[in-house]
């Protein structure tokens, strides 16, 4: 089988391996040239790069059942494996910590030494069509022609525009971000975590992560809603900082003496949640011989750091479509029914936990007129212990959102109770516009 990959990210690379190690004949096309030998990859195009990123258990799992060799590169390249000791369970494997950067150059730099993966600089202006079927692609005006054609081209790629229906679900979230990455000095022990993965800060009227990867780097991410204009100047450093120093466990962590910053002020720009079926813009349920995959099918927003977990679980799942179906082209009917039933609902459990959120940032109570969103039902296991052992299907990936189901209407009774959950110690929003008007002033 000949396949065309639309983008050497991620979802690209590691879908281009596996089908090269079938014996499959794999090109993957990219504007991206690869990481330089020396310095920083800016890897333009993919504005997300640089940012925050987790990576759960199950990446390193399909890493090591799929292509073992990228999995070996990218802990030689500092990759952290993270363990957590679960009562009554023992010692259990949570994932890795590691920048985007660190994962995806070991994931490119092994894709080099992959017989039967040709990675091909280039940009793809479109895809060749014959009888109703995708049949190649067309880069830089030349034609690549293939038994299958995969979209791996993420959030942004707009090249089959013309070929699939928009998005189904989603749309801007309400909030924005900032973004910076640090690195703790020679010696130094890292701060106040929430997680194995992260530390997470709930104020009044907006929110803070921060993302601990190898070897002493973090990134500290900002989030505010969109509609708080004044918040756009978190983009400065000066008022970065300020609003760190504000926050007493961002102030530990960013303490000059312990870490030193390592990038200016990433601006994220609004944060979306997106789910995008496979069906044709004809009414077909599916455009034969072309399959999406990865971000460019659902997106979500950081705060639970799920991208790239939820990308590597879509490639899994082609994979055994595709060792199993004699016809490449036909993928794409029962791809888009597996993802409309095990990807769709953590885009949809986003899309109503970011929209409940941004109403709660704005003034508004607890909503006890309709189904809690997941974050609330989590918090309020602080106060219920019965809830508690749902949750943990729900934050490791392992069931869908509706695992917490039963055991919502125990969280509305503890919010019918009048509880609320306490914020993080730091400034509410409106203190925290006076923080960055005088940093700025």
């Amino acid at each position: 089988m000949r396949v065309a990959i639309i983008g050497a990210g991620p979802a690209g690379l590691f879908l281009g391996a596996a089908l090269a190690g079938r014996g499959h004949d794999v090109v993957a096309v990219d504007r991206d040239p690869g990481p330089p030998p020396d310095g920083r990859w800016r890897r333009p195009g993919v504005m997300q790069f640089h940012h925050a990123h987790a990576f759960r258990t199950q990446v390193g799992r399909a890493l090591k059942q799929e292509w073992p060799e990228a999995l070996a590169a990218w802990l030689a390249l500092g990759a952290e494996p993270i363990t957590i000791d679960l009562p009554d369970v023992g010692i259990v494997p949570a994932g890795h910590r590691s920048r985007r950067d660190t994962f995806e150059r070991a994931l490119r730099t092994t894709a080099t030494t992959v017989r039967g993966l040709e990675l091909r600089q280039g940009h793809v202006d479109g895809v060749l069509y014959e009888e109703d079927r995708v049949r190649g692609i067309v880069v830089d005006g030349s034609p690549v022609p293939a038994d299958l054609v995969v979209d791996a081209s993420g959030r942004a790629g707009r090249t089959l525009d013309e070929l699939r229906t928009p998005s189904m679900l989603g749309g801007s979230c309400g909030m924005a971000y900032v973004d910076r990455e640090y690195r703790l000095r020679e010696g130094a022990e890292p701060g106040p975590m929430t997680n194995a993965l992260a530390w997470q800060g709930d104020f009044d009227g907006w929110q803070a992560l921060l993302f601990l990867h190898e070897r002493g780097y973090f990134s500290v991410v900002l989030i505010r809603p969109t509609a708080d204009a004044a918040l756009k100047d978190l983009r400065h450093t000066v008022a970065f900082e300020a609003a760190c120093r504000a926050v007493p466990a961002l102030a530990e962590w960013t303490d000059p003496d312990r870490a030193q910053p390592v990038t200016d002020v990433l601006p994220g720009g609004p944060l979306r949640n997106a789910y995008r079926g496979q069906g044709a813009l004809d009414g077909r349920p599916c455009v034969p011989g072309l399959v999406s995959v990865g971000d460019s099918v659902a997106t979500t927003t950081p705060i639970f750091g799920r991208g790239v977990t939820t990308t590597f679980l879509q490639v899994v799942r082609l994979l055994a479509l595709l060792d199993s179906e004699p016809d490449p082209g036909s993928v794409g009917e029962p791809f888009d029914a597996w993802c409309a039933e095990q990807m769709q609902p953590w885009v949809a459990d986003h899309v109503g936990m970011d929209r409940d959120a941004v109403r709660r940032w704005e003034g508004g109570d607890v909503d006890l007129s309709r189904r809690l969103p997941s974050d609330l039902i989590l918090a309020a296991a602080a106060q219920d212990p019965r809830i508690g052992p749902a949750t943990g299907g729900y934050l490791s990936m392992l069931d869908l959102p509706a695992c917490l189901d039963r055991v919502e209407p125990l969280a509305h009774t503890v919010y019918g109770s009048g509880w609320r959950p306490e914020y993080t110690p730091g400034p509410s929003r409106r203190e925290l516009r006076e923080l960055v008007a005088a940093a700025l002033g």
